[in-house]
């Protein structure tokens, strides 16, 4: 029987590759729609995201804004100026990665 794992145990990022393109889309100025509380119940871009919205949101590096003509039942977030400069780090720092690790990260999270 499977022994649970302690939170500390856990990644702090479950999917790297989707946490930086999350991060690549929120420096352009894309924002993030939380609709529900179930895996996949954020949409960024039109794409689903499964695994960072509660790493982008325990460290700060987004933040909820007031959507006046948005849904109603929907939250929305952007990035804080914290988060700003993670992304900007963690985008460039991604690019200067060869190619074949970039791929090898999208293949194992």
């Amino acid at each position: 029987m499977p022994v649970a794992t302690p939170m500390e145990a856990r990644p702090i990022i479950a999917d790297r590759a989707e946490f930086v393109d999350a991060l690549r889309l929120l420096r352009k100025g894309h924002v993030l729609v939380k609709v529900s509380e179930a895996a996949g119940g954020c949409v960024l871009d039109g794409g689903r995201v499964f695994h960072s919205y509660d790493t982008l949101k325990r460290y700060g590096l987004i933040d909820e804004f007031d959507n006046p003509q948005g849904f109603a039942n929907a939250s929305y977030y952007r990035l804080t100026p914290r988060g700003r400069e993670f992304a900007d780090r963690a985008c460039s720092a991604w690019r200067r990665r060869p190619v074949w690790q970039r791929l090898a990260v999208r293949f194992t999270g």
